[in-house]
């Protein structure tokens, strides 16, 4: 009886270890049919042999079987351009067609002719058409685009080259005025008001960065100040004659940029990019001449071909420029005094000589406006000042206030 019952159990136990084997067995194979039906089925499907295949699909879809993809590539496509459509691509298409190449040709000898072979050294900027008036039209760049030029040529925005006449030009705030003809010139750009620049809003630069083979190229930023003013040295000695007023942008601004446009996300004029108050060794920072200061200048060159400014007749330095202890041992000044400029000297026969100044004396006001350095004294003269104008001259001496009047005339070209 213990006999059967262990023969027993044991044959229930190996019948039990069969079934597991079996299932296992079954589940196995459940997994590999699964896994090549899921391998299979693209393969015959694209072979056509999966059912209903050849039935279901479309002649031309069976004669491009990429046709869905290239379909999905043209909508992708479609919606990147419209995407990308914005107000700067719209501010550049309204002003890009003014910004023209202006071409400075100077006549060399036979020995040092350029490459061409003309007999000329060419240089290359930028201007801006800003006016069609009759038969002519008006561009605005940079002195020292067109300094020296025996010949200067203006590239259209269609790459005609046209002879361009020089108007006139101003040396101080390195602008000139060129005429050409009117014929071909399609676009001119409209003056944005550069007094209502915000810092942070958009900037963009065009012009010719490298010369015509980068003609008309488009940078962009921002405005990063307004109503900078950069010192510039205009007779090459060393020392700054003037001090510019310009924008800062961060925008790029290379050589070749010199005249180009500044312009607002409206497409408007907000500046003539000027690399000669720009540093090569910095990067992102350029300026620009704001249009409220070209625009007077502008004027005046068309009208006479210069720009005529009231002068004293003085040189000058700002007290600030000098140690402290000057102020009370040498200018003799009251303590109360902390700014103001001192004459270097003064030119014989000049309204200054004539309204009896003296070096040394330490000017502080013009008719009753302060004055603290050579920017304050040359913007005030050249802005609030008419010619031929008499002004209230108020300045130290001895330690001791003054006051003179001084009858201003045309000033000297550097």
């Amino acid at each position: 009886m213990g006999y059967y019952n262990d023969h027993t159990k044991e044959d229930s136990q190996r019948a039990d270890r069969q079934r597991r084997k079996t299932r296992w067995a079954g589940i196995a194979g459940a997994v590999i049919g699964a896994l090549l039906v899921v391998f299979s089925v693209p393969f015959l499907y694209e072979s056509g042999l999966y059912p209903g295949t050849a039935e279901e699909a479309p002649p031309e879809q069976m004669d491009n079987q990429t046709q869905p993809d290239e379909i999905a590539f043209e909508d992708e496509q479609k919606n990147v351009n419209l995407s990308v459509s914005s107000d700067t691509t719209e501010a550049v298409e309204k002003i890009s067609g003014a910004v023209v190449g202006v071409f400075n040709l100077q006549q060399s000898e036979f020995w040092e002719e350029d490459q061409e072979g003309s007999g000329a050294n060419q240089g290359t900027g930028s201007g801006v058409i800003y006016k069609v008036e009759g038969d002519s039209a008006f561009v605005v760049t940079n002195h020292h685009v067109i300094e020296g030029a025996s010949q200067v040529e203006v590239s259209l925005s269609d790459e005609n080259r046209v002879n361009a006449e020089i108007v006139g030009s101003d040396v101080l705030t390195d602008l000139a005025v060129l005429r050409i003809e009117a014929g071909g010139v399609e676009t001119t750009a409209e003056f944005g008001n550069s007094d209502n620049l915000n810092v942070g809003e958009p900037a963009i630069a065009i012009g010719n960065p490298l010369g015509t083979n980068l003609s008309r190229t488009v940078t962009q930023g921002i405005i990063s100040a307004v109503e900078r003013s950069i010192p510039v040295d205009l007779t090459g000695n060393g020392q700054p004659d003037w001090n510019a007023e310009v924008i800062q942008t961060d925008a790029a601004i290379n050589p070749g940029n010199s005249g180009g446009a500044l312009v607002n996300i409206n497409g408007q004029l907000i500046g003539i990019n000027s690399m000669k108050i720009a540093q090569s060794s910095v990067e992102g920072i350029g300026f620009a001449i704001p249009t409220s200061v070209a625009i007077p200048v502008i004027e005046d060159l068309e009208a006479t071909g210069e720009v005529e400014r009231p002068q004293m007749g003085i040189t000058l330095r700002a007290i600030s420029e000098i140690p402290s202890y000057h102020w009370q041992e040498t200018l003799q000044l009251p303590p109360e005094v902390e700014s103001g400029i001192f004459i270097t000297n003064v030119v014989s026969g000049t309204p200054a000589d004539e309204a009896g100044l003296e070096q040394y004396d330490v000017i502080t006001a013009i008719n009753n406006t302060q004055i603290a350095d050579g920017h304050d004294l040359r913007r005030y003269l050249y802005t609030e000042i008419s010619m031929g104008e008499t002004v209230e001259i108020t300045f130290y001496r001895d330690g001791e206030q003054r006051t003179t009047e001084l009858t201003l005339n045309a000033q000297q070209s550097f």
